[in-house]
């Protein structure tokens, strides 16, 4: 069975875990304190980041678009890079502007301050960052509004890899109730949309402990 490298509140990891559920492969998970550097996890990514995925075969995957492509090519039902080459290319441009923008502007400095610092004896929580979090979370929002009105799912009429990319990110920054959904209800109908998927439903049972996510962080109809 494979084994997944992973931490609580990574989306990286998170991403990786819907697409395996997605594509009905049973995996463990193996919990990973990236930060302590261990040599044995180094060994398997000498980036020290998760997610890594460990194959039967023992072959160790990383890099997190680098694992989806791979496992769309292992494993390519059912798909979730579909359509022509321009549909294929608003599926990538999507979950790299999530990886990489909301990522650097976002993900990062709320799990930062509010986890690491804060619960991990890593500093005090530094007030700019999040207020800039925060400021661009609004930003990224409006953005996925703007595709949520024009689209069922963000790339397009299915669920896609664009789709796990999003959900990863905004399942960490709501597990903080950093999202007042009331003034987002775009987003929301989306989100509810996607939260119906056993492979995000399975996201939302992690726990933290001395950190509890809000009450309709769980529920599916909020």
């Amino acid at each position: 069975m494979p084994t997944l490298y992973h931490h609580w509140l990574s989306p990286a990891a998170r991403f990786v875990r819907v697409l395996l559920a997605e594509k009905r492969v049973d995996f463990d998970l193996r919990l990973e304190r990236e930060w302590e550097r261990r040599p044995a996890f180094l060994a398997l990514n000498p980036a020290g980041e998760v997610p890594v995925l460990v194959m039967d075969d023992g072959h160790a995957y990383s890099g997190t678009m680098a694992i989806a492509e791979y496992l769309e090519e292992v494993i390519p039902e059912p798909a979730l890079l579909i359509g022509d080459a321009d549909e294929r290319y608003e599926i990538r441009r999507l979950a790299g502007w999530f990886h990489s923008k909301v990522g650097t502007e976002v993900t990062r400095h709320t799990v930062s301050e509010k986890l690491f610092k804060r619960f991990l004896g890593m500093g005090e929580p530094d007030s700019e960052a999040i207020r800039c979090a925060s400021h661009n979370l609004k930003v990224h929002l409006k953005y996925i509004t703007y595709l949520a009105e024009r689209r069922h799912y963000l790339a397009g009429p299915q669920f896609t890899m664009a789709d796990a990319a999003a959900a990863s990110h905004i399942s960490v920054i709501d597990y903080f109730g950093d999202i007042a959904w009331e003034q987002w209800p775009m987003v929301k109908e989306w989100y509810v949309r996607v939260k119906s998927r056993r492979s995000i439903r399975a996201l939302l049972t992690d726990r933290i402990t001395g950190l509890t996510p809000p009450k309709h962080y769980q529920e599916l109809d909020f």
